[in-house]
């Protein structure tokens, strides 16, 4: 029986950095590159195909990991991750060489399985996942370790997310119900949620004082952070204390929603590139550099997901 189209978005820098420290840097490419990350990423494409079945896969890509309009409203954004600030261009993430120098090939080895890659300058994957799964007219499975994209779960339009954070022989699919039982709001609270909370891997400082069990309450009883700034404006519905923390961070709520919230309107669509068993062509190319660069059985296990998955296709 032909399968419903399901769409796969990858946050596709969460997962090359999950592989490259996930497996050992044992085995090298001829030359003596390492290709950890490549196997590894090859592996997880592999296990997140033959496990979810999606017609349709994307690697959505970090064009700019730390855009400047983010860092523009809030200067602390990242600001640990930074290595070497560039004028007029990103600055550069810190990355280990022997992850940067694989992400050429990474690129390539998603080509050669026929996943589109996407990036929109100036955006964070996040973004362009964001945007894909918004207006999406299909279901949709968000892959990643970023919790920032729980905002995006909707049950009513089959939008989930599978969590990598716990390793990739834990994954867990969150829906509204996993959201609402772990912190206590809706997803499309959670923008909100994230920015009272903070977030000290993004560099967000979330409002002194305010932690996940208040912001939850908070928001259970005003809805939203807009009902929340105006009940403590107006003195109401919370203690003195909490009011004056939210009073005081008027500055940082003024600004930090836009950057939390991800974009959902950018000028792209996801192309209607279904998998496909690998033409004849494809599948010397993708021979070559699979021993040009030593990625074995990785290689050969994300070709023999993506032509098993593809097999059988609505209406086909």
């Amino acid at each position: 029986m032909p399968r419903a189209d399901r769409l796969m978005l990858l946050d596709t820098a969460s997962l090359y950095f999950r592989a490259f420290y996930g497996v050992p840097d044992k085995v090298k490419a001829p030359d003596g590159s390492s290709v950890n990350a490549a196997r590894g990423l090859l592996d997880i494409v592999a296990k997140l195909v033959t496990l979810y079945e999606p017609t349709h896969v994307i690697a959505c890509w970090d064009d700019d990991w730390r855009p400047q309009w983010r860092v523009d409203l809030i200067p602390s954004y990242k600001a640990h991750r930074v290595v070497e600030v560039v004028a007029s261009a990103p600055d550069v993430e810190e990355v280990p060489d022997p992850l940067e120098s694989q992400i050429p090939l990474i690129r390539q080895t998603l080509e050669a399985l026929g996943i589109p890659i996407i990036g929109v300058a100036e955006h964070e994957a996040d973004d362009v996942i964001g945007t894909l799964a918004t207006n999406a007219t299909m279901a949709v499975d968000i892959v990643t370790g970023d919790r920032d994209l729980f905002q995006l779960v909707d049950d009513s339009r089959d939008v989930r997310v599978i969590y990598t954070a716990r390793g990739m022989s834990n994954l867990e699919i969150v829906t509204d119900e996993t959201v609402v039982a772990k912190y206590g709001v809706l997803p499309s609270q959670y923008s909100d949620f994230s920015t009272m909370r903070g977030d000290a891997s993004d560099g967000l400082p979330g409002v002194a004082g305010v932690g996940e069990k208040t912001a939850a309450t908070l928001l259970q009883n005003h809805a939203d952070l807009t009902g929340i700034r105006a009940a403590a404006e107006a003195g109401e519905g919370m203690s003195a204390g909490v009011r004056a923390k939210v009073l005081g961070a008027a500055e940082y709520l003024d600004v930090a929603p836009t950057v939390v919230a991800v974009a959902t309107s950018l000028p792209i669509s996801a192309p209607d590139v279904p998998l496909r068993p690998l033409d004849p062509t494809q599948e010397e190319a993708t021979t070559a550099l699979a021993e040009k660069w030593n990625l074995g059985g990785s290689m050969a296990r994300a070709i023999a997901a993506v032509s098993k998955v593809s097999s059988v296709r609505p209406g086909e």
